[in-house]
This record gives C-alpha cells, structure tokens and sequence, in this order.
C-alpha cells in the first residue's frame, strides 16, 4: 500500500473513539478485497480489529457518499451489517467493525457451502423486513440514465453495439413494473457474493454504496445473477427468504430483475473501464453481462414472466 494511505489511515483512527491513542507503529494492516474501493483490516493490540475503507478513484462521479452513511448505519441498527464507529463521507471514508471468524463468499463458495443460498435469503430478508429507511431511492431506469450521463462525460468511453436498441425492448418491463408497483423496503441494491460474510450458521451484507428503498426482489435476481445459482440454488434461496415457494408474480419479477441487473451493471463496468480501473478487465465484465442480458430477454418464457409480473 502507498505511503498515503498508510497516513490516510492512521489519520482516521486518530479521530475514531476509543482508537484515537493507538501508536500507529503497532498496527497490523491488511489489504482485504474490492472492486472500486481500498479496504483494509486493521489490527490493533490490546483492541478489536477494524476495518476502514478508502473511496476508489472516480467513484466521487457515481456514488453519493453521505446516502451510503445513513444506509450502512441503518444495516448495521438492522444487525445484518457492521456498527460504523467513524465516517467522514466527504472523503470517503468509513471506519467499521471488523466482522471476524467469518468466510468472504464468492460464487464457487455459493456452490459449495452448504446452505449458504439459504442463509443469504435468511439475512436479506431481515434487512427487508427490518422497517429501516435508506436514504436514496434506487430507481433501475433512472440510474441508467444517469450512467449513461457519466459515461458521456468520458473521452474513453465506448458502448457495446445495440446497447440503447436493449434499453429500448426493455420499455414492456419497464411497463409491467410501472403498473405493479412493490412496496419499497430498504435493499443492497449490490449483492456481489463478496459483499457476503458467512459464519456457516448466519450471513451479514456489507457495503452500501448503492444502497436504496427499492423492490427487495432486486436484491434476490441480482444475487441469483452474481453466484451463478443454479434453479436449485434459487429456489433454495426464495424458499428460505419467504418461507414458502414464490408466487407466479414474485419468480417472474426476479427473473425480470436478473436481466435488468445484468443491463445496468454493463455501464457501470464501462465506467470502471473508462476510469482505467485495473482491478479486472472491465470491458470484458460489461461485455459479457451485456450479452446475458439479451440471452435471458430473448429466451423463451421471458415475456410470460413479464406478463406474470403485469397481472400482479
């Protein structure tokens, strides 16, 4: 890690209760995952461990940072998300519990972990459930309006072909949303496997960045679409998420929410392309989701379940 972040970080411990003594020579700093952002573990002697996150570059373009606070506060008050013990969102930055004897999921391990899709289901629905209120509303077509905005702002950047003739097939399901609406809860709204800790008995969700009052089964297609589940893995979740098999309407609007996650997470790909983010290849990232998006729209039964959702 660069010299600045070590001083970023020592900077924002000295303002943390209870930490704001540690001598900065004994700190034990471990660089965890991300996509976008620096996190880090920090150990601290005699004290439990920390995590603080850094903001990645650009992120300031796309990401409302003091909306991201009051999510996270409102996760962790829900006790599916680690308690923030200091925050100074102008900058970026978060300073949280380290959640510990914990696994990191990813999608191989949603394979492989028993009754892990389960136990996702179990902690999204407590979130969902948990009368919180989020600060911002995730509003998918608006969103995409707006990347599309960021993305034009960008010299390098550069649309998949036929991106907007998608956007424009996906008007019906925009349609059948619109004339059922559900009712807002608060969601992730970015249930990457990563943002998963499991313990092998319960799950917690971390990082709020896109946090909002959204239609929870986004959350339940976009998981299904970042673990790879299989029908089994999905139903397994659904099952433990509404403690029975879902209605004709609540498969079809996760289906639906499946191949619309797929169409807005390709431009924020572009973006991470664009800023030159070296943390994956990110052109093949957008790519490839773009093309799964119009694989799922043009399969058969795509419109019955957009149908479904209209009907209620």
């Amino acid at each position: 890690m660069s010299e600045k972040d070590k001083a970023t970080i020592r900077a924002a411990l000295a303002r943390t209760p209870g930490y704001d003594d540690a001598d900065p020579a004994t700190l034990d700093i471990t660089r965890l995952g991300g996509l976008t952002n620096l996190v880090y573990r920090i150990g601290v002697p005699g004290r439990a461990p920390l995590v603080v996150r850094l903001p990645g570059a650009g992120t300031e373009d796309y990401i409302d940072r003091k909306a991201e606070l009051v999510n996270a506060q409102a996760a962790a008050r829900a006790g599916v998300s680690a308690r923030i013990l200091h925050a100074e969102p102008e900058a970026g930055i978060l300073v949280m519990d380290a959640i510990e004897g914990v696994t990191t999921m990813t999608p191989d391990k949603f394979h492989t972990i028993p009754g892990a899709p389960a136990r996702a289901g179990q902690v999204l629905r407590q979130l969902h459930a948990s009368g919180e209120e989020f600060a911002a509303r995730f509003e998918l077509f608006a969103m995409i309006e707006d990347y599309l905005g960021v993305l034009a702002k960008k010299e390098s950047s550069t649309l998949p072909e036929g991106y907007h003739d998608v956007v424009a097939a996906a008007e019906p399901v925009r349609a059948a949303l619109d004339a059922n609406p559900a009712p807002l809860a608060p969601c992730h709204c970015d249930p990457l496997c990563e943002n998963f800790l499991d313990d092998g008995t319960r799950m917690w969700v971390v990082d709020y960045e896109y946090g909002g009052m959204n239609d929870p089964l986004w959350d339940l297609g976009d998981l299904s679409v970042e673990a790879g589940m299989t029908p089994e893995m999905e139903a397994e979740m659904l099952a433990a998420y509404f403690g029975r098999a879902p209605t004709a309407a609540e498969q079809g609007r996760v289906v639906i929410y499946k191949a619309m996650c797929d169409l807005l997470w390709t431009l924020w790909g572009l973006i991470q392309h664009a800023d030159g983010n070296p943390a994956e290849d990110f052109w093949a990232y957008a790519t490839g989701r773009f093309d799964r998006c119009k694989a799922l729209m043009n399969a058969s039964g795509f419109d019955d379940h957009v149908a479904a959702v209209r009907a209620g």
